[in-house]
């Protein structure tokens, strides 16, 4: 094969956390007498929280200051309710018993800081599966910057030739192109409606979907 190992994003690619937070904006947004834009949400999907931050953004709709530090606790409570239960996406259980039975290494690159990527790697058991999470704390620049991924390949002591990223955002996407890696990426319901940059292969589900086919798709 030519793929020694998988690099797999974490949030809307292994669970869908992005329709939660989505789904908890708008409804925040929808109490203050607001209305939140996808275009100005989808800015900020796969890369820094700093891009598009949505109570600073609520806050200028409104013309008034609001009690942001209530708010994002409420607003992450709301999403942590949500995503209760949440399982993993389809074929990703089957993909990463595959690739572990068939000695393919396996790495995580996040945008999203460690606490958040561990607390929601260990309901599933998950975090043993990974030799290496690179995260937001191990990096100067998160996605669409290649930093994580390259950092992914390096821990894995593969080459990014011989790594395969697996995305749902157009950002994340970018960022694996950039390091050179090949790229499949599987949206969800709020990354969907995006346009992913050239060459990345787009599924709509991983169900189904084995090592030999995933990597013929790619060229592996």
């Amino acid at each position: 094969m030519r793929f020694r190992a998988i690099v797999f994003d974490l949030d809307g690619t292994l669970i869908d956390t992005e329709t939660p937070w989505y789904r908890a904006a708008r409804e925040l947004y929808s109490q203050h007498g607001a209305t939140l834009r996808y275009e100005d949400w989808a800015r900020g999907i796969g890369t820094a929280t700093e891009v598009f931050d949505p109570l600073a953004h609520l806050e200028a709709l409104g013309g008034r200051p609001l009690d942001r530090p209530a708010l994002a606790h409420a607003y992450r409570s709301r999403v942590e309710g949500m995503l209760a239960g949440e399982p993993l996406r389809p074929g990703i259980p089957e993909l990463l018993a595959e690739a572990t039975r068939r000695g393919v290494r396996l790495g995580l690159a996040s945008s999203s800081n460690r606490a958040w990527v561990t607390a929601r790697l260990q309901p599933f058991g998950l975090l043993p599966r990974f030799e290496t999470v690179c995260t937001r704390d191990d990096v100067a620049r998160v996605k669409p910057d290649p930093a994580l991924y390259l950092l992914a390949a390096e821990r894995l002591e593969v080459t990014p030739s011989e790594t395969l990223a697996i995305e749902d955002s157009p950002h994340g996407a970018t960022a694996a192109r950039r390091a050179g890696m090949a790229c499949v990426a599987v949206p969800n319901p709020t990354t969907g409606p995006l346009a992913f940059p050239a060459g990345v292969v787009r599924l709509e589900t991983l169900a189904g979907v084995d090592l030999e086919t995933l990597f013929g798709l790619v060229g592996g």
